[in-house]
C-alpha cells in the first residue's frame, strides 16, 4: 500500500505529510506531526476527546482519514492559544477549574470554540447540547458549561 502525499493548512500553517490510505487524521497528528494535543478517547466518535475543525466543521478527528486533509485548513487545541497567551476559552477552564484528568478537555476546548464562532451568545441548553458529543468522567459537565458562558459573555463585552 503506497503512502499518500497531502497538503494541507494545520493552524494556519502550510503543512506537508505522507500518510497510508487508511490511517485516520488523529494518527497523522499524533504520530507523524507530533501534535499530541488531540486525544483517542474511543476510536469510534463517541467521546470527542480528539475534536479538530476541519474548514471551520467540527470533527472527530478518528472518524477522518488522514488523506481527506487534502486542501483543507485544521484547527487543533495546539493552535488555540496564541503563543504564550492562552485563549479566553483556556483561561476560564482555569478559573472555574474546568478540567482534571486532561484527556477530554482539549476536544471539550476545540468544540467549546467552535460554539462560539458559530454562536457568540449561547444560551446554557444550547452550549449543553453543542458540547454533548464530548465526553468528560472528571468534572460533571458544570463548571465546563460555566466556563463557556462567562468566556462568551466576556468576548461579547470586548467587542
Amino acid at each position: 500500500m503506497s503512502n499518500i502525499h497531502v497538503t494541507t493548512k494545520i493552524n494556519g500553517d502550510p503543512t506537508e505529510y505522507l500518510c497510508a490510505p487508511d490511517e485516520t487524521l488523529l494518527d497523522v497528528l499524533r504520530d507523524r506531526l507530533g501534535m499530541t494535543g488531540s486525544k483517542e478517547g474511543c476510536g469510534t466518535g463517541d467521546c470527542g476527546a480528539c475534536s479538530v475543525t476541519i474548514n471551520g466543521r467540527l470533527v472527530c478527528s478518528c472518524l477522518v482519514l488522514g488523506a481527506e486533509a487534502e486542501g483543507a485548513e485544521i484547527e487543533t487545541i495546539e493552535g488555540m492559544a496564541d503563543g504564550d497567551q492562552l485563549h479566553p476559552l483556556q483561561q476560564k477552564f482555569i478559573e472555574h477549574a474546568a478540567l482534571q484528568c486532561g484527556i477530554c478537555t482539549p476536544g471539550i476546548l476545540v468544540a467549546a470554540k467552535s460554539l462560539l464562532e458559530k454562536n457568540p451568545d449561547p444560551t446554557e441548553e444550547e452550549a449543553r447540547y453543542w458540547l454533548a458529543g464530548n465526553l468528560c468522567r472528571c468534572t460533571g459537565y458544570d463548571k465546563i458549561i460555566r466556563a463557556v458562558l462567562d468566556t462568551a459573555a466576556d468576548l461579547r463585552k470586548a467587542s
